[in-house]
């Protein structure tokens, strides 16, 4: 698991601000420290523990191979949801999140089945049997796939979990994730409802240096776990490669 922040990174990060009092979601109230100038503050030392707990759970699911899909389609989250989850090539929804792409997996494989079948159709030449205008069509199309399912189009199966940055304004993902009983990490700010999440971590999730920070620590766990899967596997084969040279010896 990658080192830890100290809490004064944490605060530098702006991961100690919650929502205004009035907006207070009442299981949240453990993690709330105090509220000053009528902001809930909140308790840093507990983020930090709920996000070790997240972090050792995220390296597991890179040792295991699994699927971790990224999900910030806030402005702010977006493009840093986009590098984190390029860096550990997983895939990722920053624009709008289609109804249905958990629970209703066959139509999305639909569509990143025909995206493939255009890119491949275009990139081998195919596309100059049609007229100009039938090839701008299929070039719209290919457009209007991308930016639908640009960054789920490898994404042959369900995925194992959800890294959700803000479940409050992707709550589509998170309800689908549930229905579907995938497990969700996710930023939980004073406004959420932690139970809804198998892996909360309090903390400011509007704030982009926070969310910058989580995300890194997200990504560096899940790559940490990838590399002891390679180790082992390494391993396993110098093993087997000493047996078999054992054997003809």
């Amino acid at each position: 698991m990658p080192q830890l922040p100290t809490l004064v990174k944490m605060l530098e990060s702006g991961l100690h601000f919650g929502h205004k009092r009035s907006r207070r979601y009442p299981k949240m109230e453990p993690f709330i420290f105090t509220t000053k100038n009528d902001i809930n503050i909140i308790d840093l030392r507990l983020s930090l523990d709920y996000l070790t707990r997240a972090l050792e759970y995220i390296q597991k699911l890179g040792e295991s191979g699994a699927t971790l899909l990224f999900v910030g389609t806030k402005k702010q989250a977006a493009p840093l949801v986009m590098k984190y989850a390029g860096e550990c090539n997983q895939p990722y929804v920053t624009t709008r999140w289609i109804g249905g792409t958990l629970t209703n997996f066959a139509i999305i494989s639909k569509m990143i089945k025909k995206y493939w079948n255009l890119t491949g159709q275009r990139d081998s030449g195919d596309f100059e049997k049609y007229t100009k205008k039938e090839q701008l069509d299929l070039s719209r199309e290919i457009e209007e796939l991308e930016s639908l399912i640009g960054g789920i189009k490898n994404m042959q199966k369900l995925p194992t979990a959800l890294f959700i940055v803000d479940i409050s304004s992707d709550s589509t993902a998170t309800k689908e994730a549930s229905i579907k009983g995938l497990p969700i990490v996710a930023l939980c700010d004073t406004n959420v409802n932690p139970e809804l999440v198998n892996y909360p971590i309090p903390a400011n999730d509007d704030a982009v240096k926070g969310i910058d920070l989580i995300l890194g620590l997200v990504a560096k766990s899940y790559l940490e776990g990838s590399a002891k899967k390679t180790q082992a596997k390494e391993l396993e084969e110098a093993k087997k490669q000493g047996t078999e040279k054992t054997l003809e010896i």
